[in-house]
Formats: structure tokens, C-alpha cells, sequence
């Protein structure tokens, strides 16, 4: 009996020794089948912020299309942008400001006044993962992988009557190297510019060293907006922009079809990410928003509209894509005066 119980042990010793060996074996081809890809990932946090830490779920989902992914983490999105241009990685997130190198028409979701409210923002985003938009999602050796929603861009002004484009004049105001929309709108105004860098611009405005800036609701808390509202500021409540995340990959160094299962993943977690975007503004002292008047409403979409017209015409808005969003909103608005104009985009 003894003797029977210990070769039905070293039986099942050996068969689960076997099992092991195979499943290891199919791991390991598995593994070997994947495409090995280095991704460029920017976070203002690093690698324990909330941009790394959703890059390692894209990772997970990125294997079921035949990719393993390496991350590599930075905190300034300009040398994160120059990384992927050397060919340190082939796969990349940077902000939509960034995206335009890459891709003029994705570039153009930030255009300046464009998307006013987060029902048009899902049309769009919806249109822009669908199929059909795919022919819009490459440009020369690059293609759109995803974009994702990180908020509306709000003024923010050490003083709150600082609310209309003819109080702005005079005032210095943050501007990005790379935000010809700022540049425009510092032309268009009269303002004073003072160049800046995504982190930089938060720190001026906090230290007073500028009167406005532009940041989302989620950057409010981490970059510590509060104290550069203090004592007589606040934020103007009508955005200026929507910001966005983008990833951008060379899509001959990728799998047959990676881009838009890739898109198709990341909207479906659009509507959370603007829930939380939402839930963030809301958290925001109420004290702090500057209430804008229907009047004061038209006259920043009268200069947002001329705005767009004149970086279309120098070629940095992609003229398809304002066409594509003054429809929308028209859609969502018709009454617009824009609907009907001649000039209209």
C-alpha cells in the first residue's frame, strides 16, 4: 500500500513538474512573440504620479495586441518630447500642445475656445476613435494612439477684475514657447508676455511674478494654485481651451491594427476621466470662481474665434479639424451667431 501511495506521489510530483515546465515554456514564447516597445511616459509627479501609474494598466492592455512595454518616466514634458524625436522610445505621452509636432489635426483639439463644454468634448473624442477617423489619426511616420481628456484650461488672475480681454491688457501673463494660441492672444490683447514652461508658468503665477496663467482643475491642488489666488484673486469660469494627454507612436514599429484597438481602449475610459475632471473643479473653493456675463461670454468667443482663424491661416490649426468642432457646436448650439456667419470655420 505504501509502496502504491508513493509512486502516486512521485506520479503526481512529476506530472505537476511537467505542468510547470509547459506553462513556463508558453509564458516565455508567449513573451518572446511580443513586439518589445520603450515608451516615453510624461509626469509632472514621476513615477509615482497618476499619468505613470495609468500607463502601467495601457501596459497590461497593450500585451493583448501583441506589444510589451517598457516605461520610462519624466517630469518635463519638453525633454520627454526631444526623447521620443532621438528614437530613445517609438511610443510616447505628452500634452496636446506637444501632439502638434507630430499630428496637426489631434493638435488642433486645444485650439483656443474650440470645445466650450465637456458634452461637446465626448462628441468629439467619440468621432475622433470611431474608424472612419482613422486616415486623420497619421501623419508621415506617426500615429495617434490615444487622446485623453485632462481638463478645461482656465484663466487664472492674481486679481479678480482682471476678467475680460480689455482688463488683460497690460497685464503679464505665462506663455508657453510652444502655445502659439498664448501668443496670439497676447497679440490680439496687448498683454505682456513672460516665457515659461508647463511647471514653471504655476510656480510665477504663485510667486506673482506674472498676473495670469492658464492650468486645468487638476493641477490646482498638487501645484498648490491656492497661493497664488490669495488674497484678491481667482479663475475666470469660462475655459479657455481643453487640454489633453496624447500618445504618439511610429506606427511601422508597432503590430497591424495596434493604433485603433489603442484608441478604442482609452475612450472607453473617457467618460471617468471627465467625471473626475468635473468632480475635481467642483472641489475648488467656490469663492474663487469669477462669474462671467453672456456679454463678457461673446466677446471671449468673438476673440477665441478670431484666434482660431488666424493660426489656421498661418498653418498651425488644421483647418478639417475646426471644421469638424465648429459643427459640433453648432449641433450641440445652433443659435450661435458663428452658425451663420460668412467667415464662419
Amino acid at each position: 500500500m505504501e509502496k502504491r501511495l508513493s509512486l502516486l506521489t512521485h506520479s503526481f510530483i512529476l506530472k505537476g513538474s511537467i505542468l510547470t515546465a509547459l506553462l513556463s515554456l508558453s509564458m516565455s514564447v508567449q513573451s518572446a512573440q511580443l513586439t518589445p516597445i520603450t515608451m516615453c511616459v510624461f509626469d509632472l509627479i514621476g513615477k509615482s504620479g497618476p499619468v505613470h501609474q495609468a500607463m502601467r494598466s495601457y501596459k497590461t492592455a497593450a500585451m493583448k495586441w501583441g506589444v510589451n512595454l517598457s516605461l520610462r518616466s519624466y517630469t518635463d514634458d519638453r525633454i520627454t518630447s526631444e526623447e521620443f524625436n532621438n528614437g530613445v522610445c517609438d511610443l510616447v505621452i505628452v500634452p496636446g500642445i506637444r501632439a502638434r509636432s507630430y499630428n496637426q489635426f489631434t493638435g488642433s483639439v486645444g485650439s483656443i475656445g474650440a470645445i466650450p463644454t465637456y458634452k461637446h468634448m465626448k462628441i468629439i473624442l467619440a468621432t475622433l476613435s470611431s474608424p472612419k477617423a482613422a486616415k486623420y489619426m497619421r501623419e508621415g511616420e506617426y500615429e495617434i494612439m490615444s487622446i485623453a481628456p485632462t481638463g478645461a484650461l482656465f484663466g487664472f488672475v492674481t486679481d479678480r477684475s482682471i476678467n475680460s480681454p480689455k482688463k488683460m491688457a497690460g497685464k503679464k501673463i505665462a506663455v508657453l514657447d510652444n502655445a502659439p494660441e498664448s501668443q496670439q492672444l497676447v497679440s490680439q490683447v496687448g498683454m505682456t508676455p513672460v516665457s515659461s514652461t508647463i511647471s514653471n508658468a504655476l510656480q510665477k503665477f504663485n510667486n506673482h511674478a506674472v498676473d495670469i496663467t492658464g492650468a486645468p482643475a487638476l493641477a490646482y491642488e498638487p501645484m498648490e494654485m491656492y497661493k497664488g489666488l490669495e488674497p484678491n484673486g481667482g479663475i475666470i469660469s469660462w475655459p479657455f481651451l481643453q487640454t489633453t494627454l496624447q500618445i504618439i507612436g511610429r506606427w511601422e514599429k508597432l503590430p497591424e491594427g495596434f493604433g485603433q484597438k489603442s484608441r478604442e481602449y482609452s475612450h472607453n475610459g473617457v467618460d471617468d476621466l471627465i467625471t473626475l475632471v468635473e468632480k475635481t473643479e467642483e472641489n475648488i473653493p467656490k469663492k474663487y470662481w469669477i462669474a462671467i456675463s453672456n456679454e463678457d461670454k461673446n466677446t471671449w468667443n468673438e476673440t477665441f474665434r478670431h484666434n482660431r482663424i488666424a493660426l489656421r491661416d498661418k498653418g498651425i490649426y488644421n483647418g478639417k479639424a475646426l471644421k469638424l468642432f465648429r459643427k459640433v457646436r453648432c449641433k450641440v448650439d445652433p443659435e450661435l451667431a458663428e452658425c451663420t456667419a460668412k467667415n464662419r470655420e
